[in-house]
């Protein structure tokens, strides 16, 4: 069996972190009966976590509007509403506590303070309406629920009969307030859990039909942000141009949900390394440069449409040397795109992407500084404690060989919660499968190239979705795009190209043709064309196809032929 381990274990330039002591020595561990490799000197548990974030004090942990919350303050009102969870609502280890709410400071406290009673955490989509609420509680059957006014409203109304938590002035619900502002649960009274205890319940963005709830633990989450660290201090040992060095806290603009599994890395690393995580009400990028400046950030980021939006804004360049590191991900980012980012803020910019899901608690996989620059189409190497294996038809294949990539790893996901049919078809004797299609070459960097449900079929052809993407993207007139496949009698399926188009610019079919034609061979042209103001998307920013190509089912006329 082909098993590829670790990516740059063996790198003699980091050698002094995987040695004997260092702080990423790793030794092999068995999580269900299957071996994995652990870091041996991080934190077990988030409680461990949770007991660090006390070092940073009066640090500032979270800024959302003009709400400016210290470690102190996260630490105070999460001990408080641990001991509210106990006394006043029954919450013990393993019970679960739903958090519904948009991206508020409050989120953090909810589930610092699940983590102090030792319950399981579950965040759920701020999208979702009352019926989509209602199915998780049902599933989940959550002893209490922290939310917003909003969310407390459509539960309310969706008729759960679970004890709100409201943060706010919702109608029927106990005042967050009178919650988090009470008697202590004592430091020294946290509950006790196992690193392999689940410690969250994040529910799938819901891509292939109804969301599912994936079971993360304690370990997953702790590896996941230990593995955050060793990218960054990867980056900067195999950097030509030595990054610069920071004087001062670390802070980010959050570019995502905090319901994601991206959201709850940044709650935890927070915690973890004393950054300051910086919120908005809504995304703008006006108003992210603006906070940008204001709180002196030294991180950017997010989703690839996010991401070009500030590459070319003509203030991008006043953040060259304050931002030190610019992450990408979420979704497929097109090559272009990191280089850009080093043309825009420095050849010393730790441009960072990566590869993973909520089932193996974020990445499996990074690219970082340099080595992103020379293999920009790459999602980078494995980490450390992931292996990989590369399947097709039920046999392992080798480098440079096309199959669907699957991964183990501490931070695997349990699977999901309380559905043993999809558990028992993505989990695999401690392995997870993808659904993605990609290879490994001979150097170890990953490349994915498309979703296995994605791949169009064109008399006999099998085309790339993500390929073309990559390609029509960088074409003038074209802010956004996804490629789709639309049914054809005679090949099958035909290439469909939905493009979101520059303000002011209408590409046509040809136009993107003879664009794409020396870069693509003849039969992964489009042929089919859709302009559109917008794509839908999932929470996490991902483009839905499944529902891009329903909508474009029952709009034909949308369709420009060839």
């Amino acid at each position: 069996m082909t098993i590829f381990t670790g990516g740059f274990a063996d790198d003699p330039r980091l050698a002094e972190l995987f040695a004997e002591g260092g702080p990423f020595e790793t030794g092999e561990t068995l999580v269900d009966g299957h071996p994995v490799r652990t870091y041996l000197h991080g934190p077990r548990t988030l409680a461990d976590i949770f007991a660090q974030s006390a070092g940073h004090g009066d640090l500032v942990s979270m800024v959302y509007r003009e709400q400016r919350l210290t470690f102190a303050d996260i630490r105070a009102q999460a001990l408080s509403l641990a001991h509210s969870f106990r006394s006043d609502f029954g919450v013990a280890p393993g019970d679960r506590v739903m958090i519904a709410m948009r991206n508020l400071p409050q989120f953090a406290v909810a589930f610092w303070a699940s983590v102090a009673c030792g319950a399981i955490a579950v965040p759920v989509n701020a999208w979702w309406q009352g019926p989509e609420l209602a199915a998780a509680v049902d599933e989940s059957q959550p002893k209490v629920i922290v939310a917003d006014a909003e969310r407390a409203d459509r539960l309310r109304q969706s008729g759960c009969a679970v004890t709100l938590i409201g943060v706010g002035t919702p109608d029927g619900a106990v005042r967050y307030d009178d919650c988090a502002f009470g008697a202590h649960t004592s430091a020294g009274d946290l509950a006790v859990r196992q690193p392999d205890d689940p410690v969250a319940i994040l529910y799938t963005s819901g891509t292939t039909g109804r969301p599912k709830g994936v079971v993360i633990t304690h370990r997953g989450i702790t590896h996941n942000v230990m593995n955050m660290a060793l990218m960054m201090r990867r980056g900067m040992v195999i950097a030509s141009t030595p990054p610069a060095v920071q004087q001062r806290q670390s802070a980010g603009l959050l570019g995502t949900h905090l319901f994601h599994i991206g959201g709850i890395a940044a709650i935890v690393n927070s915690a973890l390394t004393g950054a300051k995580i910086v919120m908005l009400h809504r995304w703008d990028v006006d108003d992210v440069l603006r906070l940008g400046r204001e709180e002196q950030v030294t991180g950017l980021g997010g989703v690839p449409t996010m991401v070009r939006k500030m590459l070319a804004h003509p203030d991008i360049g006043d953040f060259a040397g304050q931002v030190l590191s610019f992450q990408m991900g979420a979704a497929s980012v097109p090559p272009d795109i990191p280089i850009r980012a080093r043309e825009v803020l420095g050849d010393n910019l730790l441009i960072v992407n990566g590869y993973g899901a909520t089932e193996t608690t974020s990445a499996m996989a990074t690219n970082v500084g340099d080595e992103y620059a020379a293999h920009p189409s790459s999602v980078g190497k494995l980490n450390p404690t992931a292996d990989l294996r590369i399947v097709t038809d039920g046999r392992n294949l080798g480098t440079g060989q096309l199959g669907e990539l699957w991964f183990r790893s501490p931070q695997t996901a349990r699977g999901y919660w309380n559905n043993p049919g999809a558990t028992a078809e993505s989990f695999v004797d401690g392995w997870w499968r993808t659904g993605d299609v990609g290879y490994i070459d001979d150097d170890g960097f990953i490349y994915v190239v498309d979703r296995i449900k994605d791949v169009i079929i064109r008399g006999g052809e099998n085309v790339y979705c993500v390929e073309i993407e990559s390609v029509l993207v960088e074409h003038p007139a074209v802010v956004d795009v996804a490629v789709v496949a639309v049914p054809d009698e005679s090949l099958g399926e035909k290439v469909c190209a939905v493009v979101i188009p520059e303000p002011g610019h209408e590409p046509t079919l040809t136009d993107l043709r003879d664009f794409a034609a020396g870069r693509l061979a003849y039969f992964k042209l489009p042929e089919l064309l859709v302009l559109a103001d917008d794509v839908p998307r999932t929470a996490t920013g991902k483009i839905a196809k499944r529902r891009l190509r329903d909508r474009i089912g029952t709009d034909p006329a949308a369709v420009i032929g060839e």
